[in-house]
C-alpha cells in the first residue's frame, strides 16, 4: 500500500515517547505522530490521550527520506467535516429553549463584569499620583 499525503489509514500505537507515539500502519510501515498533532488541545503528556495496543485513524502528513509522520488531529478534523444528516424537527424546540438559557446566562455574567470592570475603573482613575 502506497501512502500519500492526505490519506486517512488505520493504525496501532506501537509505543509511546515524550514527543509522541509511533503508530503501526497496515503493510508492517511505521510512521511517528507529533505530540503536537496528537490531540486539539494542548498535550503536555502522550500518555493522557494514548495507550499502547490502542487502535486509531491517522492522516498521513507527509512521506520524505523514508519517514512517515502522522496526525491523528487531522484525521479527526477530517471525518468531522463530513456532511451530517439534517437533525429531525422535534429536536429544533429544545435547541431554541436551551439558546435562549444559555443567551440569558451570558447577558447576566456579561452584565456583572461590565459592573465590576467599571467600578474597578473609577477607583483607579481618583487615585492620585
Amino acid at each position: 500500500m502506497e501512502l500519500k499525503a492526505g490519506m486517512i489509514v488505520d493504525g496501532t500505537v506501537k509505543s509511546i515517547t515524550n514527543f509522541g507515539a509511533f503508530i503501526a500502519l497496515e503493510g508492517g510501515a511505521t510512521g511517528l505522530c507529533h505530540i503536537s498533532e496528537v490531540a486539539r488541545s494542548y498535550v503536555s503528556d502522550v500518555h493522557d490521550f494514548l495507550t499502547e495496543g490502542q487502535a486509531v485513524k491517522v492522516c498521513v502528513v507527509s512521506t520524505e527520506n523514508g519517514k512517515i509522520n502522522l496526525s491523528i488531529k487531522r484525521a479527526q478534523m477530517q471525518q468531522e467535516d463530513r456532511p451530517r444528516p439534517a437533525p429531525k424537527q422535534a429536536a429544533a424546540p429544545s435547541e431554541t429553549s436551551s439558546f435562549d438559557s444559555m443567551l440569558k446566562r451570558f447577558l447576566a455574567d456579561s452584565d456583572s463584569k461590565i459592573a465590576g470592570s467599571k467600578q474597578y475603573e473609577h477607583r483607579t482613575k481618583t487615585r492620585k499620583r
